[in-house]
């Protein structure tokens, strides 16, 4: 059995932009019951479209059920269960023990998941939600490589594993400092990311900043491809990319940076340092943080954590293609570009295309010189096909500006 490779979507576009790019499945939230609830997120509807979309494809949705409910979260909980089932959503994802129990209890066609909010770390809990009648478990991202090869070797329950995308600052999302400080419920949808704010730091009545820096207390991103074939090696059955707030670009290159390792590793056995070169360009194409393996290598040090809080500036996403036509691209520019400057093309499947703007016009005709306006439309001759899913990005990536 070959792994998923598992993308967030944070509405119907970056869905679509997941599949296209080599998902096996897409998890998303819908309107209610669900963490994130500052992502766009689907409504019924949007999750029928997205459902058929998928399954067109031979493609799965998984659809979040994750916050930590309170008595009055119940209400309307039993319908919403019944109306995903009847879209034919291939799992949920709960954390919460009475949404596993009252979703098993309705006999529902699709499966439950446990989410990674239960911190689960070990092949005895892991044995409980088995025992409870759980599908699948998404282990915490806490748990290290020497002791998931454990877990691995004592469970027969599917176990999912997180292999890219954002940390907590917490074990598996399990902070109040968002409700402290904002009133906003981390674990009920509301997360404001305190953790990733910019503090002074005081010993008594004395700041101990040094001049013009803040720190912070947040966790670098995860990027764990190097760890990407010893989990290939003990079967894990998916590894799953955080982001469901994130942009179609930056799910576009993860997926593909994935997509492009997983596919040689099934077809050679192994992973060449060439695709693992190739995979880090893309991934940094699509991050504006600094990233590290997570827990996989061990408990994390100081080389972990990010303290000053530095963005990194990432501008290499240009435009989107909207349409095309015997050779004319039109796009919706992101990011300033100019007439002459030398662009590529990103596209679903395939290599990079490398290309100089010789032609670029406004929708009156008009040639524009320097495209500096977001969403701004114009066309462009571009020298192979596109579609609505490539992405004009600039020809070397630049990390800061």
């Amino acid at each position: 059995m070959k792994v998923e490779l598992l993308a967030p979507a944070g509405d119907l576009e970056r869905l679509k932009v997941a599949i296209e790019y080599g998902a096996d499945a897409v998890y998303i939230g819908g309107k209610q019951f669900s963490l994130r609830a500052r992502a766009s997120n689907f409504s019924l509807a949007d999750i029928k479209e997205a459902v058929e979309y998928a399954h067109q494809r031979n493609r799965k949705v998984f659809v979040t059920v994750n916050m930590i409910p309170h008595n009055s979260d119940f209400e309307g909980l039993r319908q919403y269960l019944e109306q995903l089932d009847e879209i034919k959503v291939d799992a949920i994802i709960c954390a919460s023990a009475a949404i596993l129990a009252l979703a098993k209890s309705m006999n529902l066609n699709m499966e439950v998941h446990i989410s990674t909010q239960q911190t689960t770390t070990n092949s005895v809990a892991i044995s409980y939600w088995q025992n409870k009648k759980a599908d699948r478990i998404v282990l915490a991202r806490e748990v290290t490589y020497e002791n998931l090869k454990e877990i691995m070797k004592e469970t027969t329950l599917p176990v999912e594993v997180f292999i890219h995308g954002g940390m907590c600052a917490n074990f598996s999302g399990r902070c109040v400092i968002s409700n402290m400080l904002t009133n906003r419920d981390a674990n009920r949808g509301g997360c404001a990311q305190s953790c990733r704010w910019s503090y002074h730091l005081y010993h008594h009545d004395s700041c101990l900043d040094k001049e013009g820096q803040l720190l912070s207390m947040g966790s670098k991103d995860m990027c764990a491809y190097d760890y990407l074939q010893r989990l290939l090696d003990i079967k894990v059955a998916s590894l799953k990319i955080e982001g469901r707030m994130k942009t179609a670009y930056y799910i576009a290159t993860v997926v593909k940076a994935y997509r492009i390792l997983i596919d040689e590793y099934y077809q050679n056995g192994t992973i060449s340092e060439k695709r693992l070169n190739e995979a880090a360009i893309l991934f940094k194409r699509g991050s504006n943080r600094e990233s590290f393996s997570g827990f996989y290598p061990g408990i994390p040090d100081i080389n972990g954590q990010i303290y000053n809080n530095d963005v990194m500036a990432n501008q290499s996403y240009l435009a989107n293609v909207i349409d095309y036509s015997a050779g004319v691209a039109t796009v919706e520019v992101r990011n300033y570009f100019r007439l002459n400057d030398r662009l590529r093309i990103f596209n679903p499947v395939g290599e990079d295309v490398y290309f100089n703007v010789d032609s670029l016009v406004d929708l009156n005709g008009e040639t524009v010189e320097i495209a500096n306006r977001p969403m701004q439309v114009l066309k462009m001759k571009v020298p192979v096909e596109v579609n609505t899913f490539t992405f004009i990005t600039k020809s070397e990536v630049e990390r800061w500006d």
